[in-house]
């Protein structure tokens, strides 16, 4: 199976995917305040990203990077750079997923979709109680952790740690429900500054295959 394979199952499962502005009045807080405070502060983000999905079968790593724009609720830009190219938009009625080496389009109605995602916790409106069950999950590696159990029965993972510091957001750890785990690194963030409308538009380019609803 080819890598971008992979990693589209895996950003599907997401629907997925610095320096934030630092939260003073949450800089000492535990986990869960820090993360209620981002949620409700960072309205519109931008930043870089470094992911790393582990197999339960323990075959290698594999790697991925790019960059992301998030603006609440539901607008979001996913963009792989490597080790292939991907592109995930939403522009918050409809997900589009394109794979320029085959020229290949994926678009399905967003919804609720974002419901008790990651995705959730970057680009949805804040519901976080009524989506996840959260537990503080300790401290360490210089970050407060928070466990994130999502309340749909049906989601495709099992459960999340956030690593948050200073009100800002910098981990992601997924598994799914085969144990495969998902960890992303937030770099480079800017929060604050209006991100370009344009990122959330998706006009498929000409000859796509096009696919989905």
């Amino acid at each position: 199976m080819r890598f971008r394979t992979a990693v589209s199952a895996g950003v599907c499962r997401l629907l997925v995917g610095a320096a934030f502005t630092v939260f003073s009045a949450v800089a000492s807080a535990g986990g869960i305040a820090q993360l209620k405070q981002f949620v409700v502060e960072a309205r519109e983000v931008q930043g870089e990203f470094e992911q790393t999905v582990i197999a339960s079968s323990g075959r290698r790593p594999q790697l991925a990077s790019g960059s992301f724009a998030f603006s609440r609720p539901g607008k979001f830009r996913w963009t792989y750079e490597k080790p292939y190219a991907q592109v995930l938009v939403s522009d918050g009625t409809q997900l589009w997923a394109w794979d320029p080496d085959l020229n290949q389009v994926t678009v399905r109605h967003l919804g609720d979709a974002l419901g008790s995602t990651p995705a959730a916790i970057l680009a949805g409106e804040g519901a976080l109680e009524r989506d996840f069950e959260l537990a503080e999950d300790g401290a360490s590696d210089g970050l407060d952790w928070v466990l994130a159990v999502p309340r749909q029965p049906e989601s495709l993972f099992q459960s999340m740690r956030l690593g948050l510091s200073g009100g800002m957001l910098r981990r992601m750890e997924m598994v799914d429900g085969f144990g495969q785990q998902t960890l992303i690194v937030l770099t480079a963030l800017r929060s604050g500054v209006p991100v370009d409308p344009a990122l959330y538009r998706f006009i498929p380019p000409p000859g796509a295959d096009i696919l989905g609803e």
